[in-house]
């Protein structure tokens, strides 16, 4: 089930390798990066604020503020876990991520356990080590060119996170725009990491008001 996760995985590890590379980081820590913290978007992130000379602090509480769904998620993944002690859920939750969310919640129930989803988690967890460690030889591989080009891919990873969305919810659209205007103003004011995370707060509280399902009766099912 995770083979189509993994594939995908690979390419985007090699890319955040080679943005870590330009932000000044080491292979040990690009790999071990990806050893100890596991979330691709928060990653890129990471390095692409580092890039920009944004503190510690801001660093942190952008990727806590990015990550803050996965209390819902892994809510979402143990209820629905058979035969898991509360330590081996502790355990496992490392492992939810926006993909084996994804997986494991449209599995059928009963092949809903605990290692069902250890299997998905490993698979995604070393192909995503893998991809960072092929990564961090890449750079002396690939043309500089080339290299620079990849940052794209952490403004593709969240364009296709949000682009199935909003083409169903024009609420969430609204939030959207609304959001990447108030952090364009707000570059004037602050630093563009702390920009960021002041929209992202504000953006985020306009949708507690205005974003709902679009459609009930999915919702109910």
């Amino acid at each position: 089930m995770s083979t189509p996760v993994i594939l995908g995985f690979i390419p985007v590890a090699i890319a955040f390798a080679i943005m870590a590379s330009s932000s000044g980081l080491t292979a040990f820590e690009s790999v071990a990066m990806s050893v100890f913290v596991f979330a691709g978007a928060s990653q890129m992130m990471s390095v692409g604020m580092i890039a920009e000379g944004a503190g510690y602090l801001a660093i942190v509480v952008a990727t806590f503020i990015m990550n803050f769904r996965h209390f819902i998620m892994s809510t979402c993944v143990f209820e629905r876990m058979q035969g898991a002690t509360p330590a081996q859920k502790m355990l496992l939750s490392f492992g939810v991520t926006d993909e084996s969310f994804a997986i494991f919640t449209t599995t059928e129930r009963e092949k809903c356990n605990k290692w069902y989803f250890f299997g998905v988690f490993l698979g995604t967890y070393l192909s995503w080590i893998l991809g960072t460690f092929i990564g961090t030889f890449a750079t002396a591989i690939f043309p500089a060119s080339v290299s620079g080009s990849l940052g794209i891919s952490l403004y593709a990873m969240f364009i296709a996170l949000l682009v199935p969305k909003v083409k169903t919810n024009w609420r969430l659209l609204i939030v959207v725009v609304l959001t990447a205007f108030i952090n364009f103003g707000l570059q004037n004011l602050f630093e563009p990491s702390w920009s960021l995370i002041v929209s992202t707060l504000v953006g985020a509280g306009i949708g507690m008001f205005i974003v709902r399902d679009e459609d009930e009766s999915e919702v109910a099912e």
